[in-house]
C-alpha cells in the first residue's frame, strides 16, 4: 500500500498559524506580561500573511482550495485579528480578564474562518465552522465574573448547536442525493441527473441557508446577536461582528455560486425573503435601542441584509461587491467599537447612548472619529460605507433586482435615525458629567488606521474594488 503525502503548499498558512497559536498557548505559562502574548499574536498574523502570498492550488484530494477568493477573505480575517488584539490589550486589563489564552482563542477562531474560506468540500467547511464557533463561544463568556457574559456564551452555544445540526442535516441530504460532498462535483451531478426541480435538493438548500443565516446573523436566525453582542467583552463583540460574518459570507458565496449554480432561481428566492426580513428587523428594532452595543448588533444584522444582495445578484459583479462590502464593514465597525472601548473605565461602562451626551465638548477628537464611523455605517459620502452600499446596489440593479434595491434604500434611510442620533447626542446636547477616556497606543493606532481606511476607500474606491474583482479571476 503506497501512502502519498498530500501537497502542503496551499495549506501552509493554516499550518503555520496553528503551530504559532499552540506555541503562544504554551508560552503564556511562562510569560507574566500578557501584552507580550498580544504582540506575539500580531507577529503570528504578519508571518502568516507572507505565507499567504505564495499559497495557491488545491490539496487533500481537492477538499481544500487556496485561490484569490479565499485569500481576499483571509486578509479580512487578518485585519480583524490585528485590530481586535490591539483594542483588547488595555481593555482586558480594565475588565480583569487579562489572560493569555484570550489571544490563543482568537487565533484558533481565525484558523477556523480560514478553513471555511478555503473549503472545497462540505466536510472541511463543517470542521472549520466548528473550530471557529467553539473558540468564539468561550470568548463570548470570557468575563466569568459577569452574569450577562455567561448568559451570552450559553445562548450563543445552544443556538449555535442548533445551527450546526441544520448544517449537518443539509449536508447529509446533499450527500444522499449526489453521493459526494465535493462542492464542484455536487454541481456536476445536479446537472447530469436533472435534480434541478428535486424537492429534496430544495429542502437541503433551505437547511444550509438556516445554518449560514445563523453565522451571518440574518433574520429570522438573528435572535442570538443582540444578547451576545451586549454580554460579550466589547473587543470580542467587535471581533465577532466582522470575522464570523465574513466567514459565513465566504462559504455562502462558494457553496451557492458553485455547488448550486444551476438552481440559483430557487435559492435566490429564499435569500431575497431573508434579505428583506433582515434589513427590516435590523433597522427597525435598532430604533428603540438605548444600549449602543445592542444598537450595533441590530446594525450588524441590517448590514448582513445589504451584503446578501451581492449573493442574490448571482454573478461575479455581485460577489465582488459583497467582498468589497465585507472589507469596508470591518474597518468602520471595528472603528466604532474602538471608540466605545475608549469610554470604558473602572466603574464606568460607556455603553449607554446617554453616556455620549456632550462628548464633543470635552473630547472633540473622539466625537469626530465616532461621527465618521456613524456616517460610514449610515452610508453618507464621502465615506467607505457609501461606496460599499453603492456598488452592492448597482450589482443588484444590473442583475434585475431594482425593486429590491428600492426596499434596501428605504431601510437604509431609516437607519440614519439611530446612527445620527449618536451624533446628535455628542454635538447637540450639553454634557452632564465629564467622561474620562481610557486611551492606549493600541487603541489609538486602530482608530488611526480605521479612520484613514474609511476615508481613503470613500474617496478612492477603485483600488479595493479592483482587488476584489482580481480575487475572483477564475472563480
Amino acid at each position: 500500500m503506497n501512502f502519498q503525502v498530500p501537497e502542503l503548499g496551499p495549506i501552509v498558512p493554516e499550518l503555520i498559524l496553528t503551530t504559532l497559536a499552540l506555541i503562544i498557548l504554551i508560552a503564556d505559562l511562562f510569560i507574566k506580561r500578557k501584552e507580550i502574548v498580544a504582540l506575539m499574536s500580531i507577529a503570528s498574523i504578519i508571518i502568516v500573511t507572507f505565507a499567504l502570498i505564495s499559497s495557491s492550488g488545491t490539496t487533500f484530494g481537492g477538499m481544500f482550495i487556496s485561490d484569490g477568493y479565499s485569500t481576499f477573505f483571509k486578509i479580512v480575517f487578518f485585519i480583524n485579528v490585528i485590530l481586535c488584539v490591539l483594542i483588547s490589550m488595555k481593555y482586558i486589563i480594565i475588565e480583569k480578564i487579562n489572560y493569555g489564552e484570550y489571544y490563543s482563542l482568537i487565533l484558533f477562531s481565525t484558523i477556523g474562518m480560514m478553513l471555511m474560506a478555503s473549503a472545497a468540500d462540505l466536510i472541511v467547511l463543517y470542521l472549520g465552522l466548528e473550530l471557529m464557533a467553539l473558540s468564539t463561544y468561550i470568548l463570548a463568556g470570557f468575563i466569568k465574573h459577569e452574569t450577562r457574559s455567561n448568559e451570552a456564551a450559553l445562548k450563543y452555544m445552544l443556538l449555535g448547536a442548533f445551527s450546526s445540526a441544520f448544517l449537518l442535516y443539509g449536508i447529509s441530504m446533499v450527500y444522499g442525493l449526489t453521493g459526494t460532498t465535493d462542492i464542484k462535483t455536487i454541481a456536476a451531478i445536479i446537472s447530469e441527473r436533472g435534480l434541478e426541480g428535486n424537492s429534496a435538493i430544495l429542502l437541503s438548500i433551505m437547511l444550509l441557508t438556516v445554518a449560514f443565516g445563523f453565522k451571518i446573523a440574518a433574520a429570522p436566525f438573528h435572535m442570538w446577536a443582540p444578547d451576545v453582542y451586549e454580554g460579550a467583552p466589547t473587543a470580542i463583540t467587535a471581533f465577532m461582528s466582522v470575522g464570523p460574518k465574513a466567514a459565513g459570507f465566504a462559504v455562502l458565496g462558494r457553496v451557492f455560486m458553485v455547488a448550486f449554480a444551476s438552481i440559483k432561481i430557487d435559492w435566490a428566492t429564499i435569500l431575497i425573503i431573508m434579505s428583506i426580513l433582515t434589513m427590516g428587523v435590523g433597522n427597525i428594532v435598532a430604533l428603540s435601542q438605548t444600549n449602543i452595543k445592542r444598537m450595533l448588533a441590530y446594525s450588524s444584522i441590517a448590514h448582513a441584509g445589504y451584503a446578501l444582495l451581492g449573493i442574490i445578484a448571482a454573478n461575479n459583479e455581485g460577489l465582488a461587491s459583497m467582498m468589497n462590502y465585507m472589507m469596508i464593514y470591518a474597518f468602520m465597525n471595528i472603528g466604532a467599537f474602538a471608540v466605545i472601548i475608549m469610554l470604558r473605565s473602572e466603574g464606568f461602562r460607556g455603553e449607554d447612548i446617554n453616556d455620549y451626551t456632550g462628548l464633543a465638548k470635552h473630547h472633540p477628537w473622539a466625537a469626530a472619529l465616532m461621527l465618521i464611523f456613524m456616517f460610514s455605517l449610515t452610508g453618507i459620502p464621502p465615506t467607505a460605507g457609501f461606496i460599499g452600499k453603492l456598488y452592492i446596489f448597482l450589482a443588484a440593479i444590473n442583475a434585475g433586482y431594482t425593486w429590491l434595491v428600492v426596499i434596501a434604500v428605504i431601510f437604509s434611510a431609516i437607519s440614519a435615525f439611530f446612527y445620527l442620533r449618536i451624533v446628535m447626542f455628542m454635538y447637540m446636547r450639553e454634557p452632564k458629567d465629564e467622561v474620562v477616556l481610557t486611551t492606549s497606543a493600541g487603541t489609538g493606532f486602530v482608530l488611526g488606521i480605521t479612520t484613514i481606511a474609511v476615508l481613503f476607500i470613500g474617496v478612492f474606491p477603485s483600488y479595493l474594488l479592483g482587488f476584489a474583482r482580481a480575487a475572483l479571476a477564475g472563480f
